[in-house]
């Protein structure tokens, strides 16, 4: 299989020619989603080679009962399924009684796929020679909107070539859908009733446990060389479809076009009693639109965004693409504008994993929503986890901590941890930290302070509790161990004294005392409130902090570094510039076992640590820990190539930093991991803004000002990006001269460039 087969371009993602064998690599990289549903490029016509079909709808989810083979204590009781949900795309196209399926014809000709980032919509093209000789020629082109996000719209046109013909479009809905990712094979969903009023179909399913109520729909309209017809339809019905049949003879070189509307009301939204009701409404205003008029609402929603978030990048057409797709993609899985949903690592591209969030939102998706969106994006993303408290509190009793400790989950939908293998769900423990960061990173960002007295302090004092009952005092060292660990490095389970996450741990108890402090002397009532609610003492606080200033961290005297954990010199250290390339990626060729008593680091480590607290270490610090450890990474977590380019940008290692910044744009779009076919991997795409914003653009906030240490690889001719800074908004534009900078708002700003005060005006380029 060709994993190069996407052609260059700056705005859009291109494929020549039809390869069955990329077919399920092309669905995942020409997914569409609108931040309220998502689906993989599955064809509309049948298709009856390998193909993962995969329509998705935000924060519907099963609760798949957990497999193991062996039930520990604390196990999550299921883990939750991203569900695929039924399918509204389909259209069954017959010519002359013989169907279009690109896996049985004679010919494929000409085909072309085209994800067009700027204007948000997926087309394909091509002529087809099928079994009964007859040649067509097909053009399609669909997205789901933007504006009007219950509704997904479809052009589908077929042109005879070489005879007239009778054809037959056949759209349908279906919800007799399966998941890939089954643990039991459970049935997910359950049809409960198909209806039809005029030329509009209903399916209404409920999923089975959770209870969400849904309505599939649809309607279409008929054009013949682009005038409207009206085409008799016939009805078929089975227990889980309903199809409208429409068939017309189409004269040689005429097209015959169906517009196909549909999409899903859900009563998340809406109360479960009018969900049909308000998909007629939808398939109403849809209609009587158009499908031009929404295609143009739909670029103008687009541009609305990338207005804001956009990159530029000249000279290098691979590095604009790959920064595109990355911006493209996290605008289709999350716009901010509802707050009970979060950023899956998937999306709306594929259904590994399971659950809606991680610890990767935190870490990674938060600076880029922060500077992109209005701050109230970030702060919902916040309010998110606060709403999560009482569960995170519920899953550390589960695992035997108590007085309001809170662990929050690995994986979640609602809160409650439904990830089920043990050495994450129990060990993987440092993802609280990341909570607290962003809590840090967002008033430090934004000088909002007002979430921390409101929610914030709360989730700070049930994760300081749980870091507190979860050190141990180690008689032999004098000091306070966490034991049994797994850090972000994955590929070492159950080990001692993981340096970020007693780092971390450390961080989080003192910052949690700090804003105890701030809030008590600033905001006396919240300040009341909470310690009421918590029921916290001034003595509780000092047992903490007694953890806090005795952490211990594992050292070596001989590197002079702190290691990544108690054991790490014990293993054989081999770099990874010394292993055989045959061996790569080892997660696929290697026994797990083999894995865990290697050096080899998935992910950034002790230095992701470093990158999160880089103030708290010096630039040899830096340089000694990133030379020790980076030759020992295999980066085989899409979360790995930004933190390493982020930090060889600030050592000034720009030849590293643009081939880790290519890796991490390019991880989906190049397959580094030979795994694209699942879905794609889009909380990382985060992690390659930040790679040209922290990176190469060397942004910071330093004492409460704005700060740059703008590089540019020699790569490119230039680069520019947009932040939102407390509601101004500064363009910065680099090229290997010199870097501009735009302010649009009303009030001047100080930012600090390579470490000196300028102020920028509005409307006043500051050229240094």
């Amino acid at each position: 299989m060709n994993l190069d087969y996407i052609i260059p371009n700056n705005w859009s993602i291109l494929e020549e020619g039809f390869d069955p064998q990329q077919v399920k690599a092309s669905e995942s990289l020409f997914s569409i989603g609108n931040g309220a549903m998502g689906q993989r490029a599955n064809f509309e016509e049948n298709y009856s080679g390998p193909t993962f079909q995969g329509s998705y709808i935000a924060g519907v989810y099963y609760p798949d009962k957990t497999k193991v083979g062996w039930w520990k204590n604390g196990y999550p009781e299921y883990f939750a399924k991203v569900l695929n949900a039924p399918s509204w795309i389909g259209i069954n196209v017959s010519v002359n009684g013989e169907s279009l399926d690109l896996h049985t014809c004679k010919a494929v000709e000409d085909f072309k796929r085209e994800l067009n980032m700027k204007e948000g919509w997926l087309s394909r093209s091509f002529t087809a020679t099928l079994p009964n000789d007859i040649t067509v020629k097909v053009e399609a082109k669909r997205f789901l909107s933007l504006k009007r996000d219950e509704l997904g719209v479809i052009h589908y046109a077929v042109t005879p070539l070489n005879t007239d013909a009778e054809i037959t479009y056949q759209p349908y809905i279906d919800s007799g859908i399966t998941n890939e990712d089954t643990n039991w094979d459970d049935k997910f969903w359950d049809t409960l009733k198909i209806s039809k009023d005029g030329e509009k179909a209903f399916i209404e399913a409920k999923t089975m446990k959770t209870e969400f109520y849904t309505c599939t729909f649809m309607e279409s309209q008929l054009f013949s060389n682009g005038k409207p017809i009206e085409v008799a339809s016939k009805v078929e019905e089975t227990d889980t479809t309903i199809a409208f049949s429409y068939t017309y003879k189409v004269a040689k070189g005429e097209a015959y076009t169906i517009h196909k509307f549909g999409g899903y009301t859900v009563d998340r939204n809406h109360d479960k009693n009018e969900l049909i009701t308000v998909a007629s409404e939808v398939l109403k205003a849809a209609k009587s639109v158009g499908f031009s008029e929404l295609l143009e609402e739909q670029k103008q929603a687009w541009a609305q965004i990338w207005d804001m978030a956009d990159i530029t990048i000249e000279g290098d057409v691979k590095a604009q693409q790959g920064i595109r797709f990355n911006i493209f993609h996290l605008n289709q899985t999350y716009l901010g504008t509802d707050k009970t949903l979060n950023i899956g690592p998937k999306g709306f591209t594929g259904e590994k994993y399971g659950g809606s969030t991680y610890w990767d939102t935190e870490a990674y998706c938060i600076p880029f929503y922060m500077a992109t969106k209005d701050q109230s994006v970030a702060r919902n993303l916040l309010a998110y986890r606060h709403n999560h408290l009482q569960k995170a509190i519920e899953n550390a009793e589960k695992l035997g901590f108590k007085n309001g400790a809170a662990l929050y989950p690995m994986v979640t939908m609602n809160g409650e941890e439904c990830h089920n293998e043990w050495e994450i769900t129990f060990e993987e423990i440092h993802r609280n930290g990341a909570i607290a960061f962003a809590i840090f990173n967002y008033y430090r960002f934004t000088n909002d302070y007002s979430y921390i007295p409101e929610m914030g302090l709360e989730v700070l004092i049930g994760i300081a509790r749980f870091w507190h009952q979860r050190a141990t005092f180690s008689a032999d060292k004098n000091k306070y161990v966490i034991l049994g660990v797994t850090g972000p490095n994955e590929y070492e389970n159950n080990i001692n004294n993981n340096f970020y996450t007693n780092y971390i741990a450390q961080w989080c108890i003192k910052y949690a005392a700090e804003n105890i402090e701030k809030v008590e002397a600033e905001y006396s009532s919240d300040y009341t409130r909470i310690m009421n609610k918590a029921k916290l003492s001034k003595a509780e606080v000092q047992e903490w902090l007694e953890v806090a200033n005795n952490m211990y961290f594992p050292f070596s005297e001989t590197h002079n570094v702190y290691l990544q954990q108690d054991g790490f010199l014990d293993k054989e250290l081999i770099t990874v510039a010394d292993l055989d390339k045959s061996q790569r990626p080892i997660n696929q060729k290697w026994s797990w076992d083999r894995i865990l008593r290697s050096p080899y680091i998935k992910q950034a480590d002790t230095l992701q640590g470093m990158y999160f607290f880089e103030d708290q270490f010096s630039m040899e610090e830096l340089e000694r820990h990133f030379d020790f450890y980076e030759p020992f990474t295999v980066h085989e977590s899409s979360l790995s190539p930004c933190v390493h380019s982020i930090q060889a940008a600030k050592l000034d290692r720009m030849e590293q930093a643009y081939t880790f910044y290519l890796r991490t744009s390019r991880l989906d779009l190049d397959d580094y991991n030979h795994e694209v076919h699942e879905g794609l991997h889009i909380t990382s795409m985060a992690g390659t803004w930040m790679s040209i914003v922290e990176g190469f653009g060397g942004m910071r906030v330093k004492n409460n000002t704005l700060s740059f240490e703008p590089k540019i690889p020699q790569q490119w001719e230039g680069y520019s990006f947009k932040v939102n800074f407390r509601h101004q908004i500064i363009t910065v534009s680099v090229n290997q001269n010199e870097t501009r900078f735009e302010l649009a708002g009303d009030e001047d700003l100080q930012i600090l460039v390579h470490g000196k005060e300028i102020t920028i005006s509005p409307n006043n380029l500051v050229t240094v």
